[in-house]
């Protein structure tokens, strides 16, 4: 028989939309960093000073502060090696050929370590200790809600072995992967302090700028997040073509960025990148910088108009991209994004090299402009942007998959069927599987928009996503204010779907049960087999060749999409209530005319037992 499956059709055309802030109590920190830092590469430690001026603007006296000191995880016996070993399926990545923690067989000179010197608020001596990768401070005075300190900080570290994102020497041979590398002040929200130890997840943090300066062997190439404010002293092809290089004394040099209204800064410096630029069209200026490697070349060059392309995507069916630069960088272990650029390993086929640039390039838009907590709700930055890079993916590369989620959903099933699933509410340290959280976060979390166009229709959908990244960018959105853009644009009442799909393991399942003669009619009848309710849509295929649909409307959902399959008929039946876990209908032809039903053409559905959602007419042709 035919099925039809529904292309996704991404609405790209801009729509205006007032943004406003969550509600009217809505209130963020801010930082401005000032910070000096000085490299030695023969043995990859360094120093710095940092000044960081804190504006409290929660309406909550502070008197205790907490850094994070996430080189200090690198070290054996930290908290994440011991999670490594003791985790059942630990990152390959981080474990040794004989299948033991890599961290825990690093030597003095191998570990990583951040470590606070000294440190005052406002001139005044603080009292405050290391806690593996948490310093607690102590204030000498609390800070008031609408006020401003100044902390001074002088802190050292050494940079460890590439081992998870951050690292020197990488498997690629990049000297230096520097994320995660300065003492960086935990956020505190409407919910307190997220001093989360790192153990190897995500992260959280506080709207700011920064103002680096890197001293470094004048020998490295440098790239990473913000602005370069002396090109014409560094070179290296950041200079305009007809500038003139100042003579420069001295084996190093000092890179001066400033990156404005971010929550994070990275760098990267190998003496063998090469840097190319592009400028996108009406869009920002792209630095490409990757090892002088003939065997990567050529595609590191083709990845350039393809970057572009997906800068372009995601600028016209998210929002625009609000910075005037985006850096693609070798290095780290795999890829992760980071304020205004990426790491990303080099060495892969052309089509991975633009999948992950595609994937944390996405991050831009769902973490590093609308930064959620990631610890708390990773599955809204990883699964929105698995979705978006999808569709980004599905039209940059040509793929032309009719649906291009299809591996999502495998995945989602694949954790079910396990027996292993947790709610996506769990806090990303306290899977009890990375193979759980991987799929929770990722593939459940691209669901939740796929199958949401499922529910509300595929145009509201979209608009849905323009709206949340108007309403929403620079902030922190929670869980609750996605449903809330949602719910405004369809104006469909989405509780229950939020509920149902990210704090339970509740699951989908409906089944076609009976398809009888009735009076020269058909009566279907359909079950409701799993706890999580949905709106129903169903094909029905006749003899002649014609089809129809036919919908069910949620009753809960208070309202109906617009029909996706405007091409055919649609009926719309009388609302299907959650607690009843039957429901029939009548189709006004005869039995024999009806050559097969469907449940959900559009396979969008995440319905985890699709053996009974097609019903096909015993002896039919």
């Amino acid at each position: 028989m035919n099925r039809i499956f529904k292309g996704f059709a991404v609405i790209a055309m801009f729509f205006a939309a007032d943004a406003h802030a969550q509600n009217c109590t809505y209130w963020q920190q801010h930082v401005d960093y000032s910070m000096e830092v000085a490299m030695n590469v023969d043995n990859y430690q360094y120093t710095g000073t940092q000044k960081l001026v804190y504006t409290n603007n929660s309406p909550d006296e502070i008197s205790r502060v907490y850094y994070h000191l996430y080189f200090n995880a690198f070290q054996p016996g930290s908290e994440m090696d011991v999670r490594l070993q003791n985790i059942a399926d630990p990152d390959g990545r981080m474990m040794t050929e004989d299948k033991k923690s890599r961290i825990s067989a690093l030597s003095d000179k191998e570990v990583g370590y951040l470590h606070t010197n000294s440190l005052l608020q406002d001139g005044q001596k603080v009292n405050f200790s290391e806690e593996g990768t948490i310093l607690v401070v102590e204030l000498a005075k609390p800070i008031a809600p609408g006020a401003k300190t100044t902390f001074d900080m002088v802190f050292s570290g050494q940079v460890p072995l590439q081992i998870r994102r951050s690292g020197r020497n990488s498997s690629e041979g990049v000297a230096l992967s520097m994320s995660q590398w300065y003492p960086k002040l935990a956020e505190y929200d409407f919910e307190g302090w997220h001093a989360d130890p790192y153990i190897a997840r995500e992260f959280h943090g506080v709207w700011g700028d920064f103002d680096v300066k890197l001293t470094i062997d004048k020998d490295y190439v440098v790239g990473g997040s913000g602005y370069l404010q002396n090109p014409q002293e560094v070179g290296h092809g950041y200079e305009a073509p007809e500038t003139k290089i100042k003579k420069q004394k001295g084996k190093t040099l000092t890179w001066h960025f400033k990156a404005p209204n971010v929550h994070d800064f990275m760098w990267a410096a190998d003496p063998d990148y090469l840097h190319d630029t592009l400028k996108v069209e009406n869009g920002p200026v792209l630095h490409f910088l990757y090892k002088d490697n003939k065997e990567i070349t050529e595609n590191w060059k083709k990845l350039q108009p393809k970057t572009a392309e997906l800068m372009q995507f995601f600028s016209k069916n998210i929002g625009k991209y609000p910075y005037d630069q985006y850096s693609v960088i070798q290095g780290g272990d795999g890829g992760m994004e980071y304020a205004m650029s990426t790491l990303i390993t080099g060495e892969r086929k052309f089509e991975s090299l633009v999948g992950v640039t595609a994937h944390e390039m996405a991050h831009s838009w769902f973490q590093h402009i609308l930064a959620t907590n990631e610890s708390k709700h990773e599955w809204m930055d990883e699964g929105f942007t698995t979705f978006i890079s999808n569709l980004a993916m599905n039209e940059v590369m040509q793929e032309n998959k009719e649906n291009p989620f299809l591996g999502t959903y495998k995945g989602y099933y694949n954790l079910v069927n396990s027996g292993r699933e947790q709610p996506q509410s769990t806090h990303a340290d306290r899977y009890d599987l990375n193979f759980a959280y991987g799929i929770a976060a990722y593939s459940k979390g691209s669901i939740f928009l796929s199958q949401l166009g499922y529910v509300i229709g595929q145009d509201k959908l979209m608009e849905t996503v323009r709206k949340y990244y108007e309403d929403f960018k620079f902030k922190h959105p929670v869980p609750n204010d996605i449903k809330r853009v949602a719910e405004k644009v369809s104006g469909m009442e989405l509780d229950w779907y939020l509920t149902d799909w990210t704090q339970t393991t509740n699951t989908i399942d409906y089944g076609i049960t009976d398809v009888a003669s009735n009076d020269g009619k058909t009566t279907v009848s359909l079950a409701r087999k799993g706890l999580m309710p949905m709106p129903i849509d169903l094909l029905v295929v006749y003899e002649d060749g014609t089809q129809e649909t036919f919908y069910a409307p949620l009753r809960m959902l208070r309202g109906e999409k617009e029909n996706p399959y405007p091409q055919l008929k649609r009926t719309v039946l009388d609302d299907w209530a959650w607690a009843y876990p039957n429901y029939s209908f009548t189709i006004d032809r005869p039995l024999e005319n009806v050559k097969a039903i469907v449940i959900d053409p559009s396979q969008l559905m995440a319905d985890v037992d699709q053996t009974d959602n097609v019903w096909q007419r015993e002896g039919g042709n």
